[in-house]
């Protein structure tokens, strides 16, 4: 059990929170990254649910692979899943990455390696998945919703910050933050 990969596309790009040895932008086909959880805790309540981001089926999601060393194996699996499963919203899979030829700023995501990472994908029959929402029915769910972690419209445009420091563009997620906060 050597080197293993996480994928990140949400907020494990900017605090990934577990020891890893190289940060590789990558493309994940097959899934795209979607406001499709509702939050009840984090960013919102069940009285009026916020939305976070998972991975939905259909597309495709640039983000970041982490290679983590295969002897924090065992620790690096627990954290992600005490972080990452606490409602089993989410699916543990692992699903084949394509790693960048360069670091985490720029790159081709079309030439480089192809990798298996630990990702967790929205489980669609899960209370909490709030299915594919256009971007003006998810900045209606953002706006105005608070949990324990704070503002929903905080939470999306931080993540689109973040993704836009790193030359991510999400257009979809650009579109509901505009909509969120418009200029």
């Amino acid at each position: 059990m050597g080197d293993f990969w996480v994928f990140g596309y949400g907020s494990l790009i900017w605090r990934p929170g577990f020891a890893h040895v190289e940060t590789r932008r990558a493309r994940l086909h097959g899934y795209r990254r979607s406001l499709c959880v509702y939050s009840f805790v984090h960013r919102g309540t069940r009285e009026r649910p916020g939305l976070v981001l998972g991975l939905d089926r259909g597309g495709s999601c640039i983000g970041l692979a982490f290679r983590v060393p295969g002897e924090l194996r065992d620790e690096v699996i627990a954290y992600l899943r005490e972080r990452e499963l606490v409602t089993s919203v989410y699916l543990e899979r692992m699903l084949s990455i394509r790693l960048d030829n360069g670091g985490t700023n720029g790159g081709d995501t079309n030439g480089g390696e192809t990798v298996s990472a630990v990702a967790y994908v929205v489980d669609r029959t899960h209370e909490q998945y709030a299915g594919a929402l256009d971007a003006a029915d998810a900045a209606t769910v953002v706006r105005g919703a608070v949990g324990q972690s704070g503002k929903n419209e905080d939470y999306v445009l931080s993540t689109l910050e973040h993704l836009e420091a790193l030359g991510i563009h999400d257009h979809w997620l650009e579109e509901v933050a505009k909509r969120v906060a418009p200029l």
